[in-house]
């Protein structure tokens, strides 16, 4: 799988878990692929300054929910690494500044302030009054995350392979791979897991405009994986349900609400009401880190509105008139009615989901 984020010490090794650990952990830089120079390219960054990190996360250098996660936590290592505070009290507030931000860089997908939370919170909450003590703890909780969700990966992927078959066609949507998470995906996950064990499958991914993840990053990492896939424009979907080429829709989530309705990328909602129509199973797949129970339901999910050029200029071709109005927001939310399961690492939860979900977290907490 592609190493999307990492840890990359002085010696230059590449840690993915607490256990992986080098000689030397710090100092350390964040390790990014560049994801807006795919599928031309591909360019790592090694980042250490929170206005670049900040960038990064902003521009989509790095993006999907859980990549997003680790690649916070690490950011904040790399960042307050560098920290000359004197002492614990200065240290944490150095800390919750560059968390608070770090958390302005995109406003949907929950994994990021969940991330940002948790390392604070484990700063916060050790006994090290030493500011080098903390660095180790701030680095070492993020490092866990990163490795958690490594875990997390495999585990969709084993849940979820189960739903697939010899031949089957998948449709997904925009990209929740092993560049949107620490290693297999979700979305794509059980179709790696599949791939393994031997079942032949095609994967249409939609373009998913107007970045176009779908044709730039989903084909790009499923080719490479020896997955066959067949990239078609969005409107297309529904012509090629029709055509009986799709018998099941799996797609990712950058945050979920306590009743299962799920916000992913723009376009999903419409998957969904295809799928529908055309009695093809939709499921959604996500760690518990994307369910937000804060939130009643989906109309609470805060929607990112993004930048007019990326529809009228994109990747630099002028592709509307200069001066028309346009509305960009980056996600959209799928009712929980028409999502036919949630793949996480527990098993996949069914209706009713308020009750599903609630009873999952409680044997997360156990």
């Amino acid at each position: 799988m592609t190493d999307t984020v990492r840890w990359i010490n002085s010696n230059g090794e590449i840690i993915a878990s607490p256990e992986s650990k080098g000689s030397l952990l710090m100092p350390g830089k964040l390790r990014l692929i560049d994801q807006t120079r795919l599928p031309e390219e591909l360019v790592y960054l090694e980042l250490d300054d929170v206005r670049e990190i900040f960038d990064a996360i902003k521009r989509l250098s790095v993006r999907g929910a859980p990549a997003i996660g680790c690649a916070a936590a690490l950011g904040l290592a790399a960042v307050l690494q560098h920290s000359e505070a004197s002492g614990r009290d200065s240290f944490i507030c150095e800390l919750r500044s560059a968390s608070n931000f770090l958390a302005e860089s995109r406003p949907t997908a929950v994994n990021l302030f969940w991330a940002l939370e948790r390392v604070a919170a484990a700063v916060e909450n050790s006994p090290s009054e030493s500011p080098e003590g903390l660095k180790a703890v701030l680095l070492d909780e993020a490092l866990k995350i990163l490795d958690e969700d490594i875990r997390m990966c495999r585990a969709i992927g084993e849940n979820g392979s189960v739903l697939l078959r010899d031949g089957m066609g998948i449709l997904t949507h925009c990209n929740a791979g092993a560049l949107a998470t620490g290693d297999y995906g979700t979305a794509l996950s059980p179709v790696y897991s599949a791939h393994e064990k031997g079942i032949e499958l095609t994967v249409y991914s939609d373009e998913t405009r107007p970045l176009l993840q779908g044709s730039r990053l989903t084909a790009w990492e499923l080719h490479r994986a020896g997955v066959h896939v067949v990239t078609i424009c969005d409107s297309m979907a529904a012509q090629v349900m029709k055509e009986g080429k799709i018998d099941i829709v799996i797609v990712g989530s950058d945050r979920i609400a306590a009743n299962g309705d799920a916000a992913n990328k723009i376009g999903t909602y419409g998957v969904a009401i295809l799928a529908e129509h055309h009695n093809i199973p939709f499921y959604v797949a996500a760690p518990y880190s994307t369910i937000d129970t804060e939130l009643a339901d989906g109309s609470m999910i805060p929607i990112e509105q993004r930048g007019a050029d990326e529809v009228c200029r994109g990747f630099g071709k002028v592709t509307a008139p200069p001066d028309v109005d346009i509305y960009n927001p980056a996600f959209d939310v799928t009712p929980a009615g028409l999502i036919s399961g949630i793949i996480t690492e527990e098993g996949i939860l069914r209706p009713p989901y308020t009750n599903a979900i609630a009873d999952m977290l409680k044997r997360k907490e156990m």
